[in-house]
């Protein structure tokens, strides 16, 4: 199974647009949204635009809830996005999805070890082992990247975990499974 995890699209429809381009070249099973999907402060994109883009891709599409997010987000999308985080299981391997604000390398929810933890929040792709066997994986961002890196955005398939760029067919990170 291939997943694609994106994050923190703060309402810029252009940068979904882009994204889908990349879903079209990679054909995965399953998407990952973790979390800031519509609001942004003084982003003047009609949300409605990004959320019928958003909306375009919900058979597909897991979403957890990003600390821009809101009730009233919830109303323009038409696939669930309010849980704070959600288990994957996949590829033999457990994910545990979260935005990243609460949950993340510095507070970790209670892990098995092996578990995958995908958090976005901070606009920085990451990707790296732990010494106690987990994997701490941050897509980045979509549409406002931080820390010098590029818009990004991250692929798990049976073999690997990557991040990348968004505009280029650039590998930022990758990792090897098993």
């Amino acid at each position: 199974m291939k997943i694609l995890f994106f994050s923190d699209v703060h309402g810029y429809a252009n940068n979904v647009q882009k994204l889908i381009e990349k879903i079209k070249v990679h054909k995965p099973d399953q998407l990952v949204l973790l979390g800031d999907a519509l609001a942004h402060y003084g982003n003047s994109q009609n949300s409605s635009t990004t959320a019928a883009i958003l909306n375009s891709l919900k058979k597909n599409l897991t979403a957890v809830r990003g600390n821009c997010d809101s009730e009233m987000d919830q109303t323009l999308l038409e696939f669930p996005m309010l849980d704070e985080y959600k288990i994957l299981n996949a590829n033999h391997q457990i994910f545990f999805l979260t935005h990243g604000h609460y949950w993340n390398e510095y507070h970790l929810p209670p892990l098995a070890s092996f578990t995958i933890l995908v958090h976005g929040h901070t606009h920085i792709p990451e990707l790296k082992r732990r010494t106690d066997h987990t994997i701490i994986m941050n897509p980045g961002s979509i549409s406002l990247p931080r820390g010098g890196f590029p818009a990004s955005y991250g692929l798990a398939d049976e073999k690997s975990l990557s991040v990348h760029e968004l505009l280029r067919d650039k590998i930022i990170f990758s990792i090897a499974l098993g």
